[in-house]
């Protein structure tokens, strides 16, 4: 499947019109770990207070200041101000009118990474709010990163590279980052064995690809599964750009990671897929890992997992048709 990467310039003309009217074509986002961590610390630091802050709306009052740059300073300021009286409008003035787009881009992209959830410790169900989604590398598995999204790839045709690369060994349990449907399992030409697995509320797609050979996937996977958070998906490894399955023909064993954006089902599959550089969410990610163990009876979870927030769906879920499995 070819996947053109549209230059950020698109942007522009996008900004130009309230966003509310429109199927958003394009987001270009930009906001760094920094940012990203910070405005994650002051959601959960006021969940149970009186005015709870979400960190969307403190990112997306950023950018409206920014331009989607939303540099640490800035972001802080915009928590300082939303912690007053005054709505994001009341304090952007004639910038309010790119709020909703940079809420609504940013609600799709962070939408799942933040919320409710529980896991058994000693036989006890034990609730949290935080960062509920988990980085696609297990907990004790080493790897390397950098950002090379957009990078130029020529196997097929010459293209951009719309994903992030994560070195790692052989074998390497690959989990799903956020709890959702899977919507692709197999080989593909440029992926390799791949899975895709689409969040709960339709908005992200997750692509995790060049799984290894032989066994790629987790022992009973199929499409139409719902995983958790942290569930085992697969296994790192190096297959791809090769017509003929099963065939190793990346050099470095690593672990392709993408996510896509989805406004309307027509922006699945197309010339115009919205693909988004991840590394800064890769990065906070890396702060909560899945813990996973091998006993005789195969893969485990050391933590069981329960997504509070899943139930909220249940709706969107049947309108989809899914089976839920």
């Amino acid at each position: 499947m070819k996947r053109f990467f549209l230059l950020s310039i698109l942007l522009l003309p996008l900004l130009a019109v309230p966003a509310e009217a429109k199927t958003l074509k394009w987001v270009d986002f930009n906001v760094p770990y920094e940012s990203l961590k910070y405005a994650m610390e002051q959601d959960v630091a006021t969940f149970e207070q009186e005015k709870h802050i979400s960190w969307i709306d403190i990112l997306a009052l950023s950018a409206c200041r920014t331009g989607g740059g939303c540099g640490l300073d800035a972001v802080k300021k915009a928590f300082t101000d939303l912690k007053g009286d005054k709505s994001p409008e009341e304090l952007l003035g004639d910038l309010s009118k790119y709020y909703d787009y940079y809420h609504q881009a940013y609600s799709a992209v962070l939408g799942g990474l933040l919320g409710s959830y529980a896991i058994e410790k000693d036989g006890q169900w034990v609730p949290r709010y935080g960062l509920k989604a988990f980085s696609p590398i297990a907990e004790g598995y080493h790897f390397s990163h950098c950002d090379d999204f957009g990078m130029a790839r020529s196997f097929g045709f010459q293209r951009k590279h719309l994903g992030h690369d994560m070195m790692g060994s052989l074998g390497t349990p690959i989990v799903a980052v956020e709890g959702g449907v899977v919507e692709a399992l197999g080989w593909n030409r440029y992926g390799g064995w791949r899975v895709g697995i689409r969040s709960f509320d339709g908005k992200r797609y997750y692509y995790y690809a060049h799984l290894q050979k032989d066994t790629p996937f987790a022992p009973g996977l199929q499409e139409g599964d719902m995983v958790q958070a942290g569930d085992l998906i697969g296994f790192m490894g190096r297959t791809g750009y090769s017509d003929q399955e099963n065939v190793n023909n990346i050099e470095t064993v690593h672990l392709h990671f993408g996510i896509q954006l989805i406004f309307d089902e027509c922006q699945k599959e197309c010339n115009s897929e919205i693909w988004i550089d991840c590394y800064d969410i890769v990065r906070l990610l890396n702060t909560h890992r899945s813990s996973l163990q091998k006993t005789k009876d195969g893969w485990q979870r050391v933590y069981p997992y329960k997504d509070l927030d899943v139930e909220t769906l249940e709706s969107i879920i049947v309108e989809r048709g899914h089976d839920r499995k």
